[in-house]
C-alpha cells in the first residue's frame, strides 16, 4: 500500500494529466446518469464510485454508483467537508490526494468536477490505475502462483534451519556425553551451523515479507541491496569462524598446509573487499538520487 502511494507521488503529474484529459474526451458527465454510469466504468477499468453533490447546498443528490451494484443510502447526506478540501482548477477538476476510502476499503484518488449546478465525484482505484499506466506489474494470476512458490520455498528454508539449529545443537551434545575430550573444533562446529542457520531463516524471511506478506510490485534496489548486505555479511562470519578453525588445525598439527589457510583467508578477505566496494557505491548512488 504505500508502494502505491510513493509511486503515485512520483508520476502524479502524469497521472492527473492523464485522468483530465481522458474524462474531457467523453464529454459531458450528465449524459451518463441516465444508464448509472455503466459506460463510464466500460471506459476506465479504474474507476470504482461516482456520486453527485448538489453545487450550492452541498447535499449528496444521487445513490453511490459501484462497478456492480447501487447503494440507496448515502443519498441525501451532507457533504459539505468534501467541497472545502477541494481547489479546482481553470478547467472546473479538482484531485485529491491518495487514500483509503470508507465506502470501498481500497486505496483511491478521487476527481471532482463541476457541471453547472452538479459537482461529481469519481474514485479511482489507484493500484489498477498504477497498472493500466505500466507504472507498476500486477498481474494476479501469475501473481498466485509465485506467492504459492514464495510460500512453500520460504517455510521450507525456514524449516531447514530450525533443523539445522537442533541437529547442531544434538551432535555437540552427543559428542559430549560420549566421553571425548572436548577440542576447538567441536566447539566452533555448532557455531559454523547456528551462523549458517541465521542466515537461511534471515533469507527465507525477507522472501516471505518482500513476495508473500508484504507484496512489492515494483522494484526497489534499496531493499535489494540490503537483503544482498545483510546474507552476504553471516556468510563471511560463518566463513570466518571456519578460516579460524582450519588455522588453529593447522597450527597444531602441520604447519605446512599453513598456505591453505592463508587462501581461505585471501578469498574472505576478497569477498569483504567487494561487499564493501557494492555498499559504498550503493549508498553514492541514493545519495546523488
Amino acid at each position: 500500500m504505500k508502494e502505491f502511494f510513493e509511486t503515485y507521488n512520483q508520476h502524479q503529474e502524469d497521472i492527473e494529466y492523464f485522468l483530465q484529459e481522458s474524462l474531457k474526451n467523453i464529454g459531458g458527465l450528465s449524459n451518463h446518469k441516465k444508464n448509472d454510469f455503466k459506460q463510464l466504468y466500460k471506459i476506465f477499468p479504474s474507476l470504482e464510485l461516482v456520486y453527485i453533490i448538489d453545487k450550492h447546498t452541498k447535499i449528496q443528490t444521487s445513490n453511490n454508483f459501484y462497478r456492480y451494484k447501487i447503494d440507496e443510502n448515502a443519498k441525501n447526506k451532507d457533504r459539505s467537508h468534501l467541497i472545502s478540501k477541494l481547489h479546482f482548477t481553470d478547467s472546473n477538476m479538482a484531485f485529491s490526494k491518495p487514500y483509503i476510502s470508507s465506502a470501498t476499503r481500497s486505496t483511491c484518488v478521487t476527481v471532482t468536477i463541476k457541471e453547472e449546478n452538479e459537482i461529481f465525484f469519481l474514485d479511482f482505484r489507484i493500484d489498477i490505475l498504477l497498472q493500466k499506466l505500466n507504472l507498476i506489474e500486477l498481474n494476479k494470476p501469475f501473481h498466485s502462483i509465485t506467492k504459492g512458490f514464495y510460500i512453500i520455498a520460504g517455510f521450507s528454508m525456514i524449516v531447514l534451519s530450525i533443523l539445522t539449529i537442533f541437529f547442531s545443537l544434538y551432535d555437540f551434545m552427543l559428542y559430549i556425553f560420549s566421553n571425548h575430550d572436548l577440542s576447538l573444533e567441536m566447539i566452533f562446529k555448532p557455531i559454523i551451523s547456528l551462523t549458517l542457520s541465521i542466515a537461511i531463516f534471515d533469507l527465507a524471511k525477507t522472501i516471505l515479507e518482500q513476495e508473500v506478506f508484504f507484496k512489492s510490485y515494483s522494484k526497489n534496489s534499496r531493499v535489494e541491496t540490503k537483503i544482498l548486505t545483510k546474507f552476504l555479511t553471516t556468510i563471511i562470519i560463518a566463513l570466518s569462524i571456519e578460516a579460524l578453525i582450519v588455522v588453529f588445525k593447522i597450527a597444531i598439527n602441520d604447519y605446512v598446509q599453513m598456505v591453505n589457510a592463508f587462501y581461505l583467508i585471501a578469498g574472505i578477505a576478497l569477498i569483504l573487499v567487494s561487499l564493501t566496494i557494492f555498499i559504498y557505491f550503493s549508498q553514492k548512488k541514493y545519495i546523488q538520487s
